[in-house]
Order: C-alpha cells, then structure tokens, then sequence
C-alpha cells in the first residue's frame, strides 16, 4: 500500500509540474472599448504554452500575420529577457474596405504561442493590437502573467482545440505552382475531388504587395492570378526564384505552403482560349446592342436609313449600308481611343462614361434635335465647316451623311450593358492596348452586322412597300422617336446644370420646332410635336413620383457598408446605376419596382445599398474594377451563404433576384 500511495504522489506532482499556469483575465483599455483581450499559459515538458484570446466586438476586425494592404498584425513586446515565441496564425479571412485589402479575422479568434525554454517564473510585456471598423485603433495592453499560479483545468483542451485551426502543411492540394511573369503572379492548384469555395492569402514576399487574386476553377484545377506592385504601388519587383508562403483554404480546411516562384506560363493554353472567347463575346455583345433599349433612338436611324433606300440602285444601297457600318466601326475605334488615353493618364475607365460629360451631352442634344428637324424635312444642316456634309440626307449620293448615322447610333447605344458586352469590355480595359483595340473593333463589327447583312444583301431594301404616303407618316414617327431621344439627353443634363437650365434648354427647343414647322406650314406635325412632348413629359414626372410608404430605403454604397453589413450577417443588394443607363431604368420598371420584388428587398435582414455614376466617381469605378466590371447597369447580392457576393446579368429578371436573395441567407 505504501509503494502504490508513493506513487500516486509521484504522479500528482508530475501533474503539478506539468500543468502549472497563469491567467490574465479579460483586459480592457478606456481608449477601446470595442476590444478585450486574455493571455494564459501552462507549461509543457520543457517549453511554455501561451494562449491570446481576442473578443471582438461585432463590425470590428483584428489582422494576420500579414495584414496586407492596411493594418498591423499583433505584437508583444516581452519585458523578460530571451524570449523565444513561435506564433501560430490560423487562416485568416479577405476584407475589401475603401478598396483596400486586407487579411484578417473578426469575432472571437484565439492565437496560439509557444516560448521554448522559458526558465523565469514570470511573463510580462505588452500587446499591440490593431481594430478597424469604419476607424482603425491601435491600442495597447500591458500584461503580466506569474507562472507559478495554479493550472487552468480548460487550458490543455483549449490549447489543442486552437492548434486543431491551425492550417496543416498538406492535405489540401496534390500539387501546387506558382510563377512570376510580366507583373502578376499566377498560381496553379490541383485538388483531386475538384473546389467548393477556394480562397488564398499570401505572406507578401519582401518589398512587394499582392492584390485580390482572380481565382478561376476549372474541374479539379483552381487558377488564379494576382496582380503585384512594389511597396509603393508602382512597378512589381522582379519575384523570379523568391520563396512564396501561401495559405490555401477551402470549405473550412487550410494548408500552410511555401514554394518557389518560377518562370513558366501556369496558364498560357488558358490565355489564348481566353481571347478568342472574349472575341467572340465582343461579337455577340455588339450584335445584341442592337437589341437593346436604347435602340429607341438608333431603331429611327436605321428605319430612316431603309426608307431611303426606295427607287436606288442595288449599288447605291450597298455602298450606303457599307458607309453606315464604317461610322459604326470608326465610333467604335474613337471609344477605344479615349479608353487608351483615360488608360494612360490613370483615369477611370469604364462603357458609357462619356455620357457622364455635359460637353458630349450638349452636343448630342443638338446632333439629335437636327436629326429630328431634317425628319420633319425641315433641313438639309451643312457644317460650318464647309464640308457640306448632310446629316440627314434623303437619299442619293451621301455616304458622309450614312457615315454620320453609323456614328451617331454608336455613340446613342452605348449608354445600355448588353449581355456578354460587360464581359468583353472589363476584358479589354484590362488588357494590353493592343487586345483592347482588337476587341474594340470586334464589338463595332458585331454591332454593324445588320448593316452589312443589307450591304451583302441589298435586295432585302426593297422588300418594304412601294414609295406613296406612307413614307411621309413614317418620317414623322420617325422624328418624333428622334424628339423624345433629344429631350431624353436634355434629362441628363439635369445633374450638371440644374432642372431650372435643363427645362429652358428643353421649351426653347419645343417652341423652336414648333415655330419652325407653322412656318412651313406643318400646322399637324406641329400638334404632334406638342402633344407628344407634353405627355412624355407628365408620364417622366408620374415615373419619378414614388410614394413614401412604399419607397426603398437605399444607402450610399461603400465597401465598408458592404462589410459592416456582412458582419452583422445581413444580405446586401448592390445597384450601381445612372440616369443615362437605360437598361438600368428597364430594370428598375421590370424589376425592381415589381411588388414581389420590393417584398423581398424590404426584409429587415437586407441592406440596399445604391451607387450613382451619373457623374463622374472615383469611389463607384474603383468598385467596379475591383469586380473586374466597368459597365452598368450592376448589380450584385451578398449574404452569410455568399460572402463574396454574387454578381447577377446586366438585363434583371424578378426570379433571379428573388432566389439570389434567398440563396445568400443562412
């Protein structure tokens, strides 16, 4: 009995030696009240176990190791001499805020720490955390742990339930790649079973930083690209042969690797198919501009450019047809001008921006009004010029004037997103300026197509009726599509000038015309004139009147809402519109306006938030390049189910919203 109490006694003393501990306690500072934080410790054969518990108050964040873009990652500063810690980071998450990223964690996170052969009894220093919110705050808090205190009973399970977060060295992925070419980094990811939700985050090689990767996944293959700079934004430093540490997660499981960076191409095939499918979607895009609903104003081009055809020659057709194509391209090529130039002075890029110029519009405003006016056959308008151009011709020999009307339906359509256009513009503005030029003219063939369908098949012409009457009540409708296209461009002079300028622009306008067609004694035309003005004009003002009960509550949109949303596990509806976007003014009637819709957008978990690029904003085109989009209308969804947010198609449809909505919460 003796020998067995001995040994017991043995045992508990072992136990003694082995789990003695210390505990701080939750410690505060007055200066931060949306933070508190606990150190505790245990020993463990020969070295010293640490625990940093960090809570978290709800819309603050802490960093990782590597904060990225903004931030400081968390640091003691020990007092006891000869410290050796060894911090063990578990995968962080990515937060975009004020187009910053950074890596991090929020909530409850806990650190662990191990001091290899600590021979003191006590622990002090100071931990230096870094919390943001809409604020960043760096405070400090001092520490002092006696080593000699009893165990914590909850430490040993505490300490390996934290290890257990810690990403492991493999298991995750069967190979792993990555290389350094032209300025961005790229990575290749094998995964036998295929990805769910990858993501990456990077320890910055030295003097260098990573943007956001673009991840693709392709069957059991993740691709992903990163762009880099130096420290300063500027031009990347060369990373050929540099060591990269890396942590891939996916579907709650991480892996901690390091490798070098190469020189091979990890995704050339991937590339070249890539061009020519964004070539591809250029042709479709422009082709389905014309389908779009600004083709209000374009529909009257082309219907005028048909009626003009009757009593020509197959000839004459053909070369107008072919003039109308090459004002389309031509326009097309001037767009892809001013994105070069935008490009290269770093301004923001994006389709339609230059309806967010009143100079353009202006001039529009009066290109369009002369359309009408020739539509009425009021005039046949020379440019000052002495080029005698007519841009509006009746017929005959002017190809200047079919050049015109190319041209100008360019430049009418491109305030709509069509399906695959976003795609294949976002692809081009970031493209070498070669590319971009190339899919620039791509997207002006597509558009021209069915001009060059009539120019090949001219014979098509004469399949309207023979001239009589009805040409002259065709002109008239035609013009006044044209009108309601004018005054639509004066609307959008409202944000830049004020309604009360706007408005005077518009009546001088109406009385001109007006005046004008008594003279010639067009007293009927005249009297559609007004009426139809008149009733667009109450019908804008019934549109623009909703009742207060039944508005939405939008909000400004910024990253930072988006994030303080997410963290109050909140959906989020993005809409980022114009008055000059026509399909966004579709979508908000088709849509967004439509009760079922409201219903759900009205829920009390769902933040709207709405962005207006009407004028220019730096803010509104950093987010969408950010998205890698640089047209509108957008719209995207977020929520506990979709934390990176899922973008829906330029043209909405009632059952997308709804289920992307219901999809994104828990």
């Amino acid at each position: 009995m003796s020998i067995f109490i001995r040994s017991l006694l043995l045992l508990l003393a072992s136990c003694a030696i082995t789990a003695q501990a210390a505990d701080t306690g939750w410690l505060r500072n007055a200066q931060n009240s949306h933070a508190e934080v606990r150190l505790r410790s245990a020993s463990h054969n020969n070295d010293q176990q640490l625990l940093l518990d960090i809570r978290l108050q709800p819309g603050w964040k802490t960093y990782w190791r590597t904060p990225g873009e903004g931030g400081v990652a968390p640091e003691i500063r020990w007092q006891t001499p000869e410290v050796n810690a060894q911090w063990f980071w578990p995968a962080p998450a990515r937060f975009d805020v004020s187009g910053l990223t950074t890596q991090g964690y929020k909530g409850d996170i806990t650190l662990p720490i191990t001091l290899a052969k600590l021979s003191s009894q006590r622990l002090a220093g100071t931990l230096t955390l870094s919390t943001c919110s809409d604020v960043c705050i760096l405070t400090d808090f001092p520490f002092s742990l006696d080593l000699t205190q009893p165990a914590d009973a909850d430490f040993p399970r505490d300490f390996a339930e934290a290890m257990g977060k810690i990403p492991a060295a493999s298991g995750l992925t069967d190979q792993l790649a990555a290389s350094f070419i032209n300025g961005e980094l790229q990575i290749r990811a094998e995964r036998q079973g295929g990805w769910q939700k990858p993501e990456l985050f990077f320890d910055y090689p030295p003097g260098s930083m990573l943007a956001a990767p673009h991840i693709s996944v392709n069957g059991d293959t993740l691709s992903a690209r990163v762009a880099v700079t130096d420290e300063w934004g500027e031009a990347a430093p060369d990373l050929r042969g540099k060591t990269l540490s890396l942590v891939v997660a996916d579907a709650g499981i991480a892996q901690q690797s390091s490798l070098t960076i190469g020189a091979e191409t990890l995704v050339s095939g991937e590339a070249a198919q890539t061009i020519w499918s964004v070539l591809l979607l250029a042709l479709l895009g422009g082709l389905i501009l014309n389908l779009m609903p600004c083709v209000l104003p374009v529909l009257a081009i082309k219907l005028s450019s048909l009626v003009q055809q009757q009593g020509q020659t197959q000839r004459q057709t053909r070369k107008q047809f072919l003039a109308s194509s090459a004002g389309i391209i031509f326009s097309f090529l001037l767009l892809a001008l001013l994105m070069t130039g935008l490009r290269l002075s770093g301004q923001a890029l994006g389709w339609g921006i230059q309806f967010q110029s009143s100079g353009f519009l202006l001039v529009m405003v009066l290109v369009m009004f002369l359309f009408s006016a020739s539509l009425f056959d009021l005039l046949h308008f020379r440019l000052p010029s002495g080029l005698n151009t007519k841009l509006a011709t009746q017929g005959g020999e002017g190809l200047l004037g079919h050049f015109g009307q190319g041209a100008f339906a360019t430049l009418l359509a491109t305030p709509c997103s069509a399906p695959f256009l976003g795609t294949a513009v976002a692809f081009a503005l970031t493209a070498p300026l070669p590319q971009l030029w190339l899919l620039f003219v791509a997207l002006g063939v597509g558009m021209s197509l069915p001009w060059l369908l009539v120019a090949a098949l001219p014979g098509m012409a004469r399949c309207l009726p023979r001239p009589g009457r009805w040409m002259v009540h065709l002109r008239t409708v035609l013009g006044l599509l044209m009108l309601l296209a004018t005054f639509w461009l004066v609307t959008l002079l409202v944000p830049h000038w004020g309604s009360t300028v706007a408005l005077v622009l518009a009546v001088a306008l109406l009385l001109v015309l007006c005046g004008w067609l008594i003279k010639r004694r067009a007293l009927q035309q005249a009297g559609l004139v007004f009426i139809t003005l008149t009733l667009a004009g109450a019908l804008l003002l019934m549109t623009r009147i909703e009742p207060d009960e039944d508005a939405l509550h939008w909000q400004p949109l910024t990253e930072a809402a988006i994030h303080q949303a997410l963290e109050q596990d909140k959906r989020v509806f993005v809409d980022v519109t114009a008055d000059w976007c026509i399909t966004c003014k579709v979508n908000k009637s088709r849509v967004l306006n439509q009760p079922d819709v409201r219903a759900a957008l009205k829920a009390d978990d769902v933040v709207l938030l709405r962005g207006d690029w009407t004028q220019p904003d730096p803010a509104i085109g950093e987010f969408l390049r950010r998205r890698d989009r640089v047209a509108i209308p957008f719209n995207q969804i977020y929520g506990p189910a979709l934390p990176q947010g899922q973008i829906l198609s330029p043209l909405l449809s009632r059952e997308a919203v709804i289920s992307t909505l219901s999809e994104a919460k828990k």
